[in-house]
Order: structure tokens, then C-alpha cells, then sequence
């Protein structure tokens, strides 16, 4: 009796094996492949972002995006997770794993302001 439970319980292994092997990959593999295959580029802007860069006239040139693109990479290689870049004529609040600039602010506006909650500064 125990030699046929034992036989029954191999040949559901085997089944499961093949049913495994034969079976469409899960949504969360094809997801986690996915991610790995297409490495998140660029820095992007919020809204809020947007609107404090328009309010106070900063213009979010091709070489600015560069220049707060390499400041991620680098913050982003030290281990930080939300910095402030600051330039000679501006400042951005960055989270480095989404790579999202939270705001923008001229220097002028920096000068009474506290920053909170960063752990780390890339100074342009």
C-alpha cells in the first residue's frame, strides 16, 4: 500500500513538472523580465515640477536635463534616495529610484528655505 501512495505521489510530481514546463509564464515573471531588460532612463519632471519651473522661468534646457541626469546617476551610485542639485542659478529637489524631479526653485528662493528629508547634495 505504501509502495503504491509512493508511486502515485511520484507520477504527480512528474505531472506537475510537465504542467510547469508547458504553462505561460506568470504575469510577475514576464513583468520582473521586463524590468530588467529596459533600465528606467532619463530624468522626468512632476507636474509640480513643471509648474515651478514655469512660474519662476526656468528653463529646463536639453543641457540642464543632462546635468540633473548625471546627478542622479551619481547620487543614485552613493546609495541616496532623495537629493537636492543646485546650480549657480537654481535648485531641484530629486527622488533618485523613480527619477523624478519633485521641484524647482531659482537660488534667490533657496536662501530661507530649510531642506528636509534628503540625504544627499550634488552641487552643479
Amino acid at each position: 500500500m505504501i509502495q503504491q501512495v509512493s508511486a502515485v505521489c511520484q507520477q504527480q510530481t512528474e505531472l506537475n513538472k510537465l504542467r510547469l514546463a508547458h504553462s505561460e509564464p506568470s504575469f510577475q515573471s514576464l513583468f520582473q523580465e521586463r524590468i530588467g531588460q529596459q533600465p528606467q532612463q532619463g530624468v522626468r519632471l512632476s507636474r509640480h515640477a513643471q509648474e515651478r519651473a514655469q512660474q519662476r522661468g526656468i528653463q529646463m534646457t536639453p543641457g540642464l536635463m543632462h546635468d540633473l541626469e548625471a546627478s542622479v546617476e551619481k547620487a543614485s551610485a552613493k546609495g541616496a534616495r532623495d537629493i537636492v542639485v543646485i546650480s549657480p542659478e537654481q535648485a531641484f529637489i530629486v527622488n533618485v529610484p523613480s527619477r523624478l524631479v519633485i521641484t524647482a526653485m531659482t537660488t534667490e528662493e533657496m536662501k530661507e528655505n530649510v531642506f528636509t528629508n534628503i540625504d544627499g547634495a550634488v552641487i552643479l
